[in-house]
């Protein structure tokens, strides 16, 4: 059959998206890129804050209507939202035919065989199930870089956070597994690895009693192929000395790090169910800077969380202006039911959230253009992503600095003919606000 697949969310998500695609192709399925020619659509839905929900939402019911009218024979719904929301959408959205929940990917072949019964159906495992195995994933992202995803769920509980009840608690993936994965990935021709979890700094403590990242990390190293390898979702509070010394001594690991830290007001951390302090954050941070004085951190913040004062939010300005972090994102709070935090009064308006959030990013923007100026005349490994549509000799390439879709990138001039995924020296020769310009060194 022909199938349009949707995938929506996270990086995470989207390992479950190409193990799935890899599924289906596998069977002999065709995957679609037009939804016009399908006889099936499966969207991968994300339910984490609301706007992602409503995206969720939006693109069922905007496939809906090809089932409804009769252009496709079946309309799937798979991950986050079909498992928060089974009853809702089966009674809701009738067109739907099917649902999958999260660790329910094993089924996808069986669910298509019951589809010709004219029923709706669902199959959701259990949320505490081993993680499998990965297949012959079919990548999306490029041939170039992957994630890898090292584990499900998560055991931290935040008390705004829907994704324990949504995910299940922390399941590391077997360490033998995620070896074969890489290796399968790097003879397609990946040479960046990109580690996602919901949190990847407990990776192991599960399965061997203790944090084997560092272990984890030094063994992918190996792997022939793999040039570059990123982690992401850092707790702070979980990152060890041990990992700190692999990442100066190993030329694999990119010198980044992803730490989500959400606020800086001790009180704001404590109602959060956060781990760390506004102190514990700037020792490790000073800890990182000094013993890898070119690392990147990059990190992500809640604005307008439940009581949230005014004063409150200028200690976390006044945090941001003093870190000066190279990356920084920041979500203005959304309230999930049946999360600790949704109960908390008074609750922040929409229009002072959005305030506090353009406030941090202002003054984000002002330390990250001032960051980028100052990398000219520096020599960086560049990895080449393609090459600008109307500029044949202008080349768009990512440096250890930026993750890619989520960070800036390098734009290059240079007469020689590159390929994605080619590592060549570039020199800095400018900025242009997140971006930078330069030429092949």
């Amino acid at each position: 059959m022909n199938i349009y697949f949707v995938s929506l969310g996270c990086d995470k998500n989207l390992v479950d998206s190409e193990n799935m695609l890899g599924i289906l192709h596998e069977a002999g399925h065709k995957i679609t890129n037009d939804e016009n020619e399908a006889d099936i659509i499966i969207i991968n839905s994300c339910c984490f804050i609301n706007d992602a929900k409503q995206e969720s939402i939006n693109t069922i019911l905007e496939m809906a209507e090809y089932k409804k009218s009769g252009q496709v024979k079946a309309l799937i719904v798979a991950g986050c939202l079909a498992q928060r929301y089974k009853d809702e959408i089966l009674k809701e959205i009738p067109e739907v035919d099917a649902l999958l929940g999260v660790t329910g990917q094993s089924e996808l072949l069986k669910l298509l065989d019951e589809l010709s019964d004219g029923k709706q159906h669902a199959h959701f495992g259990p949320l505490d199930s081993q993680p499998q195995p990965a297949g012959k994933r079919l990548l999306t992202t490029g041939s170039h870089f992957a994630y890898l995803k090292i584990a499900e769920g998560c055991d931290k509980h935040c008390t705004y956070c829907i994704i324990p009840q949504v995910r299940g608690n922390y399941r590391s993936v077997p360490m033998e597994d995620l070896l074969s994965e890489a290796g399968y990935l790097a003879k397609q021709g990946v040479k960046e690895l990109i580690l996602v979890a919901q949190e990847t700094t407990l990776y192991g403590v599960d399965l061997y009693g203790k944090k084997t990242l560092p272990e984890l990390l030094e063994r992918l190293c190996t792997i022939d192929g793999i040039d570059w390898i990123r982690i992401m979702y850092c707790y702070p509070e979980e990152i060890t000395d041990e990992l700190i010394e692999l990442m100066k001594q190993e030329a694999k690991i990119c010198h980044y790090l992803d730490i989500p830290i959400q606020h800086a007001s001790d009180r704001i951390l404590k109602l959060m169910g956060r781990r760390t302090s506004k102190e514990d954050l700037v020792k490790i941070i000073s800890k990182l800077r000094n013993n890898i004085p070119d690392i990147i951190l990059r990190t992500t913040l809640i604005t307008g969380f439940p009581t949230e004062t005014e004063e409150e939010h200028k200690q976390l300005l006044d945090f941001v202006k003093e870190m000066k972090f190279d990356r920084l994102g920041v979500f203005t709070y959304s309230r999930e039911e049946n999360t600790p935090a949704a109960r908390l009064k008074p609750q922040i308006s929409s229009r002072v959230k959005k305030q506090r959030q353009k406030e941090l990013m202002e003054l984000q923007q002002k330390i990250t253009f001032e960051k980028t100026k100052g990398l000219t005349g520096k020599i960086f490994d560049v990895m080449i992503e393609g090459r600008l549509a109307d500029e044949d000799d202008v080349y768009i390439g990512r440096t250890y600095m930026d993750t890619p879709q989520v960070d800036g990138y390098i734009f290059i001039s240079a007469d020689a003919m590159l390929m994605s995924g080619d590592i060549v020296k570039a020199k800095v020769t400018g900025a242009r606000g997140y971006d930078l310009i330069g030429e092949l060194a």
